[in-house]
């Protein structure tokens, strides 16, 4: 299918994954809604909302720049209003909004535990609750959330305040598909088996070693492109790893998203191998 002259809203596109999402579907020529913070320039992340916009334009999209907090409910409300006014409507609601904070329970004081949960498990519930009356009756509509599989074992059940509030964002996805499963509302959520290279990496994950063991933000957005892609009745309420998505979608050489040709991979939290068993590059 093509996504030329959907609507997409997606929360925190102003960089990384999700500005990578947003441009990948705009180059089909989607209406692209943003809703982020960044509206001046940050000392330490490259981008704004607005030179993403430009960039999604570039790409063959149309961009809503909204400048917005997606834990207030009310300006979430309104950023939907104004895409649907603009646009006409809601095809695609994607939650990308996250903060991180990798402190066990004894480092995280409740300030920060609140800004995590209140960006990922609010946020998600408020963008989704928003979207979702504007997305009954579309063609094939998807909710798609940017978190982890529940992994309940011990190993993945810490570090308990980063935990909590991702694992929050994947139960409000399970959650939302099956109560709009009767609808044709798809939810589903999508996470990569590797580091993705985000400014995020970059500044709290180990700096450029961690960038040159990581994979490109278009391996997320391809596998995305994959998902959307897919029938809503049908795909639904799946927690999705990206490289096992795009080799179903017949791609046969995941190599062409290392940041470093043939170099080590640092696996993602929440997952066990870089690639899914029985994967060989081509030769």
């Amino acid at each position: 299918m093509t996504f030329s002259g959907k609507t997409v809203f997606i929360s925190g596109a102003s960089r990384g994954i999700g500005l990578a999402i947003a441009k990948r579907l705009a180059a089909d020529g989607a209406n692209i809604a943003l809703l982020a913070k960044t509206a001046e320039p940050h000392p330490k992340l490259d981008g704004t909302l607005y030179t993403a916009a430009a960039e999604i334009e570039e790409a063959g999209g149309q961009a809503l720049p909204i400048v917005g907090d997606v834990r207030d409910g009310e300006a979430v409300q309104a950023a939907v209003g104004a895409a649907v006014e603009q646009f006409g409507g809601i095809d695609i609601c994607i939650n990308n909004a996250s903060a991180i904070n990798l402190g066990s329970i004894d480092e995280v004081a409740l300030k920060q535990f609140d800004l995590m949960n209140g960006i990922q498990v609010r946020g998600t519930y408020a963008v989704s609750q928003a979207c979702l009356p504007h997305m009954k009756g579309r063609e094939n509509p998807h909710v798609l959330t940017l978190s982890p599989p529940l992994r309940l074992e011990q190993r993945w059940l810490a570090p308990t305040p980063y935990m909590m509030a991702k694992f929050g964002m994947t139960l409000c996805a399970l959650g939302i598909a099956e109560e709009m499963r009767e609808i044709g509302i798809a939810s589903n959520t999508l996470w990569p088996r590797t580091f993705i290279a985000t400014a995020a990496v970059q500044n709290l994950l180990g700096g450029d070693k961690a960038m040159s063991e990581a994979r490109k933000p278009e391996i997320y957005a391809d596998a995305a492109y994959a998902v959307l892609s897919r029938p809503a009745r049908d795909y639904t309420g799946q927690t999705l790893l990206c490289e096992d998505v795009l080799l179903e979608s017949g791609v046969t050489d995941l190599s062409t998203y290392d940041c470093t040709p043939g170099g080590d991979l640092t696996v993602d939290i929440w997952v066990d191998e870089p690639n899914p068993p029985g994967y060989r590059p081509p030769a």
